[in-house]
């Protein structure tokens, strides 16, 4: 336990941050117990790549994730928040290559067993800058939990996922069209693939019909893949081509025969209505191929020059190939026009390469049992998984209804050996956990496994998977919520879903709260082109990690997009700052005063009891909005506690006890202070973790840490609607005089009279018992409070709940201007009215309205006609 003592003058996010993370760490906060009499709560990280630093989507992300647990670390519950990080392959890959290149040399050279320990001192130094980050941003991770996608634990599941997948015939081996990148000579995921808009062509071409004076017309975007054509199709019910299914076409500069067949899939409205089939160099003409028992020439080579099968055109490069082919064709009158056309072309997010569908051997995983299954899920309400906001269930259905098998093969050296191994001689092949016994007489598959394969099953295999005994196993599965983003919902979200369900039985996570993108100021996405990128560490340095979080977690509301702005950061600087200064106030005034000093049952003033009752609700509504992952909500809440009613009012009204003579009161108020200060950071701690834990550790509280200290709850003894009714009129008639003040310019320090025409006895009297706060806060040097006043006819008047004031300021007012400022009054209450009328006459509102609402807004109107008749008799009083 820290010492208690006050706080600096200044507020240094800097020194309240530095060795703070060490502090909690030495504790051992941050540790899952496995206590038995609490419930678990688990949270695992989404991996960071190790391929650089974290940006500002990470901590937007991981702050999301520190606030839950740490709140349910305070709720009592035993939290485990796992952390870890991908190995990335082709990512990875592809920056320890270049940084080879830099240094002369490359991966051939060097060979498979040194490039991967290569790779392996990579990841550890990136590992560390990451380790340094979370730090710095403030998360409550449990290190000794650590996991990678790479290590011991998690290569043993995936071994164990690959052959049993395989054994139930869902891994298979086959000829595909997956996307490749001819300058790495990989395989890509989707993900992997960025579409850009290209200015690019459509080739206009007519191929012979076979015997026939007529030709058939298509067009292509690529050229050069025409060589590979097997087949041109056309829609069944096309009635242009009824006479030409079945025939031939020879096809130009090849001179082979080519079938033409009937398929659905294609558009009879699209351009002539009949389309080149190259089954080994599109994805669609592949489908359309495999219905219709079509060959699959393949004419490019892996690094993306034309193969034998492109006859004179062997040798050269794709794009140099597509400029002879369209001089070739152009010269033999094939091709026949040349259309401007932009459309989106595939490229590597690593190497910028444009992407080629390309036939090739590889792994697959047949999608649509395990689609099935995941989608079957979801009908369980018990069971499913409950994607925050709803909206986002249905993106995930249309992806895995239309799912396709998944190429899980890279050609990479960094990554999951695929457990497959062929035979020498007869070219058997075998699938196992481990190596087959007679090594020497077999061949490892060369590939990796695609890095979302691994990181598919990163809930259940860093708890012990597949041990199904393992302790964190059997406690900390399923988890209870993932955070991420809506652009990986198909990528990762999925699968974690359907390899989750097939191999546990069992959802991989309760909740999944989806994130937008975080843009710039202008709402750009950020990016190294546009320069516009902010790094989350700058933040931290000059206004520090609290105010970057605040920021973060109240900047929008669940699956929004966020957009930076250094001003609002800065504004939450100036938030911290104002709590920081109310703090060493309230510590300043607690010299000498103990937990044990603490005593609430005294005589409460009115502004204790509101504090109190306002203390309530705000813990009440703070707790229900970060259940239900409204940050943006509860840090509202939170906001308007702290600033406007403890910081501007509570403590400004706490210093007439403080100040005064009354040793009992000033007790009580210091009691107060301390208990309405220590919940409040307690409830602010996970948005704020450093500020709170700084301030927490000088107050008179019980505990060792802020973070294992008990959230509040509300408590029902201090809970005063009259108080709070009451003061609520005490605020709006010291917010009226002073409004009044600075409209004729009359400073706080000038005295002025003051007249209150209470509507009741009951308000005089409620008013007359709170005349010092008035006193104060009003500076009156005549202050009258009665149910009957004349109202004089030179004043300043405004209407509250309740009462009408007059402030007489003889010379001072400006009469047209008191008119005017009425007649804009009068508008406002007019227009309330009228809404709130509106309100009451639709049927359907008070039919369907809970009961306390429509009663509410019966009470609003009331209100709201009270405060018209009030300013229209003024107004007639003026112009009278």
């Amino acid at each position: 336990m820290e010492e208690k003592g006050s706080l600096p003058s200044k507020y240094n996010p800097n020194d309240v941050e530095a060795g703070r993370y060490q502090f909690w760490l030495d504790g051992k906060y941050f540790e899952a117990t496995g206590d038995k009499k609490k419930e678990p709560f688990t949270i695992v990280i989404p991996p960071p790549n190790v391929t650089g630093k974290l940006h500002l989507g990470h901590a937007w992300d991981t702050t999301m994730q520190d606030t839950i647990s740490r709140m349910k670390r305070m709720q009592g519950y035993d939290v485990l928040w796992l952390p870890g990080m991908d190995h990335a392959g082709i990512a990875t890959q592809a920056k320890v290559e270049a940084k080879l290149r830099e240094q002369g040399t490359n991966r051939y050279e060097l060979g498979r067993s040194k490039f991967v320990e290569k790779v392996w001192e990579w990841k550890e130094e990136y590992a560390d800058f990451i380790r340094s980050q979370w730090e710095k941003v403030g998360l409550g991770l449990d290190y000794s939990r650590e996991r990678f996608t790479l290590d011991e634990g998690l290569s043993v599941a995936v071994r164990e996922v690959f052959v049993k997948l395989y054994e139930k015939g869902l891994i298979y081996r086959g000829e595909y069209i997956i996307n490749w990148d001819p300058k790495t000579k990989t395989a890509l995921s989707d993900i992997e693939v960025i579409y850009e808009e290209v200015n690019g062509h459509f080739y206009h071409m007519k191929y012979p019909i076979k015997d026939s004076k007529e030709t058939i017309e298509i067009a292509t975007t690529r050229p050069e893949t025409m060589l590979g054509d097997t087949a041109v199709a056309v829609h069944p019910q096309d009635e242009r081509y009824q006479h030409l299914i079945g025939k031939t076409v020879i096809l130009p500069i090849v001179g082979r025969e080519i079938e033409i067949v009937a398929d659905d899939y294609v558009d009879m409205e699209f351009g002539s209505g009949a389309v080149k089939i190259t089954p080994a160099h599109d994805p669609n003409d592949f489908e359309i191929g495999n219905r219709h028992q079509l060959e699959r020439v393949l004419v490019m080579n892996e690094d993306g020059t034309m193969n034998e099968n492109a006859g004179k055109y062997e040798g050269l490069d794709r794009f140099e190939c597509r400029k002879k082919i369209v001089k070739d064709l152009q010269d033999m009158g094939v091709l026949f026009e040349i259309e401007e056309h932009v459309h989106q072309v595939g490229h590597s997010e690593r190497s910028g390469a444009v992407v080629e569908p390309y036939l090739s051997t590889q792994w697959f995983v047949k999608m649509d049992p395990l689609a099935k299954e995941a989608l079957a899920l979801q009908e369980n309400e018990n069971e499913k998984v409950n994607f925050v906001p709803e909206r986002f269930e249905k993106t995930y259905f249309n992806w895995m209804e239309n799912i396709r098998d998944w190429c899980i093969s890279r050609q990479l050296w960094w990554g999951h050996r695929i457990p497959a191994w062929y035979h020498k001689e007869t070219g058997e092949i075998y699938v196992g956990i481990e190596a087959p016994e007679d090594l020497e007489n077999w061949n490892q598959d060369e590939d990796v496994l695609d890095t979302w394969f691994s990181s598919a099953l990163w809930p259940f295999s860093t708890m012990g998977w597949p041990d199904e005994d393992a302790e964190d196993f059997k406690r900390y599965f399923p988890t209870d919520v993932l955070v991420t983003g809506y652009d990986i919902i198909f990528f990762w979200v999925a699968r974690m879903i359907f390899q989750s369900n097939e191999f546990t039985g069992q959802r991989p996570f309760k909740d999944v709260l989806i994130h937008g993108l975080i843009r710039d100021a202008e709402g750009r996405k950020m990016s190294k082109s546009l320069g516009n990128g902010v790094d989350p560490m700058d933040v931290i340095e000059k206004y520090g990690a609290d105010s970057l979080r605040y920021f973060l977690l109240t900047g929008t509301t669940p699956g929004q997009d966020l957009r930076f702005n250094w001003e609002r950061v800065e504004s939450t600087w100036n938030f911290a700052n104002k709590i920081w200064n109310a703090s060493r106030f309230c510590l300043m005034n607690m010299e000498g005063f103990t937990y044990e000093d603490i005593d609430l049952t005294g005589n409460l003033s009115l502004a204790d009891k509101w504090i109190l009752t306002r203390l309530n609700e705000t813990i009440e509504q703070v707790t229900r909005n970060n259940d239900k992952y409204e940050f943006g909500e509860a840090g509202r809440y939170l906001y308007n506690f702290i600033w406007d009613d403890f910081c501007d009012w509570y403590i400004e009204m706490a210093k007439i006890p403080l100040y005064g003579e009354d040793d009992s009161q000033k007790q009580t108020t210091r009691s107060v202070l301390a208990h309405v200060l220590d919940m409040t950071m307690r409830m602010l701690h996970p948005y704020m973790p450093f500020i709170t834990e700084e301030i927490w550790q000088k107050l008179p509280h019980q505990g060792d840490s802020i973070t294992i200290a008990k959230w509040p709850e509300v408590n029902e003894v201090f809970h005063d609607e009259q108080a709070a009714a009451e003061m609520k009129r005490l605020v709006a008639i010291i917010k009226a005089v002073r409004n009044i003040r600075a409209e004729v310019d009359t400073p706080m320090s000038k005295q002025i009279t003051l007249l209150i025409q209470a509507e009741s006895e009951e308000i005089v009297h409620e008013l007359e018992a709170e005349r010092h706060y008035l006193e104060r806060f009003a500076n009156p040097s005549e202050l009258v409070i009665a149910s009957t006043i004349t109202a004089p006819d030179k004043a300043m008047s405004a209407v509250v709940t309740g009462a009408e004031l007059f402030l007489p300021l003889e010379g001072l007012i400006d009469f047209d201007k008191e008119i005017s400022r009425l007649e804009k009054e009068l508008e406002k209450w007019t227009k309330e009215v009228e809404r709130v009328q509106k309100k009451l006459s639709n049927q359907g509102f008070i039919n369907k309205a809970p009961e306390q609402v429509v009663e509410e807004e019966r009470e609003k109107e009331k209100d709201y006609l009270d405060k018209q008749a009030k300013v229209k008799a003024r107004l007639m009083e003026l112009k009278g």
